[in-house]
């Protein structure tokens, strides 16, 4: 039992590093956003809360593969001017394959589940 206590956990964080990086541009595919903006949309998604020590990593690396822009500067009342992120059209690209294999992997899933064994 504990085993399978201390392989799920891993197992689930494997699998959420794409999946939040998938959700994270799926969100910008509809609107341009700032870092925080994108926090508190991915909270709203059951599972998906993120912290701001893991989003601004994450959106930085997507920025220097190319997969992200800063847009513009928007003024904040609360400190430092905030950087807004929209997709690149290679971003858009990538996106639309991450979604393809996602619905693809749900097929495949789907299937496997149905079959029984032989």
């Amino acid at each position: 039992m504990s085993e399978t206590r201390s392989y799920i956990p891993q197992w689930m964080a494997q699998i959420r590093r794409g999946w939040l990086e998938t959700c994270m541009l799926n969100l910008l595919a509809n609107k341009e956003l700032h870092g925080y903006g994108i926090m508190h949309r991915l909270r709203d998604i059951p599972g998906l809360g993120i912290s701001e020590g893991s989003l601004y990593p994450l959106l930085s690396r997507l920025r220097l593969q190319g997969l992200l822009a800063v847009r513009r500067m928007e003024e904040s009342p609360d400190g430092p001017p905030r950087k807004v992120y929209g997709l690149t059209p290679r971003g858009r690209r990538v996106l639309a394959q991450m979604n393809d294999h996602f619905e693809q992997m749900k097929r495949q899933h789907q299937i496997a589940r149905k079959r029984s064994p032989s």
